[in-house]
């Protein structure tokens, strides 16, 4: 099942209500995304950590073969 771009940023948006959210549809099928957020929040956090935070407001979208959301490129950073 696809999922519309516009439903990652919702997602994304809820636990980052003041980020940069930046999303590509890569293959157009609704299942190969590339996602950029930039959050004030991931300041003096890894990558690990940032893009684990990122996941988690994904709310199981890409858990396992089941998920709605097959493949997402995350780029994470704090603002300059």
């Amino acid at each position: 099942m696809a999922i519309e771009a516009t439903e990652i940023e919702d997602l994304i948006r809820q636990s980052f209500p003041d980020a940069k959210i930046s999303i590509t549809d890569l293959a157009g099928d609704g299942n190969h995304y590339a996602a950029e957020v930039i959050d004030e929040s991931f300041r003096g956090k890894n990558r690990v950590e940032q893009q684990r935070a990122v996941y988690a407001a994904l709310k199981g979208k890409m858990d396992g073969p089941s998920g709605d959301l097959h493949a997402l490129a995350l780029t994470t950073r704090p603002p300059e």
